[in-house]
């Protein structure tokens, strides 16, 4: 399995121990940076690991900035992805179940590294549970296709 990973500064560090940690554990692993704790934008690497994912060149992103929840907020403008910012393994596992997420942002200032390296673990070991949600993740589809139709008008 291929995993597209990406931090702002907020999230370097923390970023690099979880690489190592999927790399350790027989995933490949594609990082898109930022590679040090200099300040950047995570949106550049929100998109980088999005555009991974729904492109098909990883199977499941993973971002890192202080909470998550601008990486979440950036991936999520990229067709084809639904990113999830959890702070939870009981989220990250809903979002796969529930939601077939296909990207997982948390937060390195709300998840120490020992719980973070659980949440993206399981994240990255939950099945989608299809069945009624499948129909309700294909209206999420539906509904990005449209706004994408309406927006290009």
């Amino acid at each position: 399995m291929k995993i597209a990973i990406g931090a702002d500064h907020a999230g370097f560090e923390l970023k690099e121990r979880i690489k190592q940690r999927l790399a350790a554990e027989g995933f490949e692993v594609c990082d898109e940076g930022t590679n040090s704790a200099e300040s950047v934008d995570y949106p550049d690497y929100a998109q980088k690991v999005g555009e991974d994912v729904a492109q098909h060149r990883a199977d499941f992103g993973v971002l890192v900035c202080g909470s998550g929840i601008g990486m979440a907020i950036a991936a999520n403008k990229v067709p084809g992805v639904r990113a999830a910012n959890v702070s939870t393994q009981w989220e990250a596992q809903m979002s796969r179940e529930h939601n077939n997420a296909n990207v997982v942002a948390i937060g390195a200032r709300i998840l120490d590294d020992a719980e973070a390296q659980l949440v993206v673990g399981k994240f990255l070991s939950t099945a989608f549970a299809g069945g009624r949600h499948e129909r309700r993740v294909q209206k999420i589809s539906e509904i990005e296709r449209h706004e994408q139709t309406v927006v290009s008008r």
